[in-house]
């Protein structure tokens, strides 16, 4: 308007304090975007669902944009734009790959459906202390190793009980599909609700909102297969998103998850996880910052929170959902699995170079060979030196796997155990029995009245 103008910038900021404040007091902003927001509103917006400690969530339908300066305007002041304000915030091509929108809907009326189904796993009634439990028909005791599995790209199992099998799956190192692990495990009448599922470069992280035994929970996985790279892959990062591993942006996805389910209802992480990626690229784009918010998520965190190993989990993975981080936090592993500060094999190579090679050189093949070089004449001695290195590196790869086993077979959960880094080892065909109750009953009355 004519007649005014600073001061509708002081009310604008005035709006910014207050949904930071809000936020921070623990409240929640759910926001539908079903037209163009500019400016103003779309920092509103990200103040209100965008930031690492906000719980509220941001649905964009097909109609939605989110804008800081519209199309027209860009282009009348000659900075870059695009076809459309849909090129320069919709979902499609810069919200949802962002993460910054987390759902996706047709249209309004699908994006109240969405909000619904949110508010089924999230809402408390005044007085209570976490949403209420639904109904299910899905027995609590129900054994999720005969769910199926399937095949797929890079991986092939039948049921997903032979991910958890020693013959079908040795060392637990074959690649599977977090998700189906995470579909048998939840209750079979209750579709998720995966939130920030096409945030690009986040794809290592699986984030459901789910029931388990009627009880709404926040369920997190780590993918366990190689996934494509899409776009640019720049030259000092990987090829793919490889199994088990987190990257800057899946790291970000892990840490809002838990920040938005702290103090609202229970978090269970299903976890194959060797690790944060440490190549140039991740580094560069934040990953110890990221890293360090799912430890800080991990401290702050309140309310009851269950870790279940359920291949392997090493490294740094180790470190963020350590129960030193937080009384509250349940850790478990499934039978069978690893627990380590790095894998055998990695282990092997790096930490004890020194020892494979030296079992590879006290090896009787390669000394026998080693006093044939030293009796031979000058001719033949050139050919026996070149079967000696070949000899070498098939012993050397065969040692090299001896001390991996060895590694592995020390670092079991079962020491884990021993020296209190885990409280619970649970069968395979255990686990939904183990976590239903564990999600809600295993508190303390002290602990449940500081949280309250």
């Amino acid at each position: 308007a004519m007649d005014s103008g600073t001061e509708n910038l002081d009310w604008t900021a005035a709006v910014l304090r207050r949904l930071i404040e809000f936020t921070q007091d623990g409240g929640v902003v759910n926001i539908v975007v079903n037209g163009v927001n500019v400016g103003a509103q779309s920092y509103w917006n990200a103040e209100a669902t965008m930031l690492m400690h906000t719980r509220g969530i941001l649905v964009m339908t097909s109609d939605g944009s989110m804008l800081l300066t519209g199309k027209r305007a860009l282009d009348y002041s000659g900075a870059v734009s695009a076809e459309d304000n849909q090129g320069i915030g919709g979902y499609e091509r810069i919200m949802g790959v962002n993460g910054q929108a987390q759902y996706w809907a047709r249209d309004v009326w699908e994006a109240c459906h969405i909000l619904l189904r949110h508010y089924d796993h999230t809402y408390v009634a005044p007085g209570e202390r976490f949403p209420r439990r639904a109904s299910t028909s899905d027995p609590s005791t129900r054994d999720i190793c005969a769910y199926l599995h399937g095949r797929g790209e890079g991986y092939s199992f039948e049921r997903v009980g032979d991910i958890f099998s020693d013959e079908r799956n040795p060392g637990r190192n074959r690649p599977f599909d977090i998700r189906k692990v995470m579909t048998a495990v939840v209750d079979q009448d209750a579709t998720p609700l995966e939130r920030w599922q096409d945030l690009r470069e986040g794809e290592t992280a699986v984030v459901w909102d789910a029931q388990l035994g009627g009880y709404p929970v926040a369920l997190l996985g780590i993918e366990s297969h190689p996934i494509t790279r899409l776009g640019f892959v720049p030259t000092d990062g990987p090829d793919q998103w490889s199994s088990g591993t987190l990257f800057p942006l899946s790291s970000k996805k892990i840490a809002r998850a838990i920040n938005a389910a702290s103090d609202n209802r229970p978090l269970v992480v299903l976890a194959n996880l060797s690790g944060f990626d440490g190549s140039p690229e991740s580094m560069r784009r934040l990953q110890l910052e990221y890293g360090a918010e799912i430890g800080r998520a991990v401290v702050n965190f309140r309310g009851p929170m269950v870790f279940c190993g359920i291949c392997r989990y090493h490294g740094g993975a180790y470190v963020v959902f350590s129960r030193a981080l937080n009384e509250g936090l349940e850790v478990a592993a499934l039978e069978g699995s690893y627990a380590s500060v790095i894998g055998g094999k990695p282990a092997a190579a790096v930490v004890f170079a020194s020892e494979v090679d030296r079992r590879t050189r006290a090896d009787n093949r390669l000394q026998d060979l080693e006093a044939e070089i030293a009796e031979a004449d000058e001719a033949r001695r050139g050919r026996l030196r070149t079967r000696w290195h070949e000899v070498y590196e098939s012993i050397h790869s065969e040692k090299l796997g001896e001390v991996a086993e060895q590694f592995d077979t020390t670092h079991s959960v079962h020491r884990a155990q021993r020296v209190g880094s885990l409280q619970h080892i649970v069968e395979p065909a255990g686990l939904r029995p183990y976590l239903i109750p564990v999600s809600y009953t295993h508190l303390t009355l002290p602990t449940i009245q500081h949280w309250c």
